[in-house]
């Protein structure tokens, strides 16, 4: 089983948004990957704004709560893809997998920028899952 890790800040935007796109690639895929997200600084909810735009793709996060990364999360990850953080903010001492750094900027306000945010992060998770999926 391949473990991934999304972590940023509040866990309320770009790491719940790379989870989901994670979710639906893996099942559609049918791969054994373990996903698991959290922020640094968890928020009280998900932004609105996130809900809405993954809506609009079909995918209800409606339910979901940001939690807070632990070393304990990602202790046996493969990979950690990190939005905004710092992976020294909550990876284990002698952790050796592999860390990615996703910069996700906005060039627009609001739901626009949202949007901007999941259309690029739906298109590197699946290229993340290409690699994935060749490496098996």
């Amino acid at each position: 089983m391949t473990k991934i890790a999304f972590a940023c800040v509040g866990n309320a935007g770009r790491s719940q948004m790379a989870t989901a796109f994670a979710e639906q690639e893996r099942d559609r895929r049918d791969l054994d990957v373990d996903i698991v997200t959290g922020g640094t600084e968890p928020a009280e909810s998900v932004h609105d704004d996130v809900v809405d735009v993954l809506g609009e793709e079909g995918i209800d996060i409606s339910e979901r709560t940001p939690r807070r990364i632990t070393p304990d999360d990602v202790e046996d990850a493969d990979c950690i893809v990190t939005m905004g953080c710092s992976v020294d903010q909550f990876r284990p001492d002698g952790w050796n997998g592999e860390h990615r750094v996703w910069s996700l900027e906005a060039t627009s306000e609001g739901t626009d920028g949202t949007r901007e945010q999941r259309d690029e992060i739906k298109y590197r998770v699946n290229d993340f899952f290409d690699e994935l999926e060749a490496s098996h």
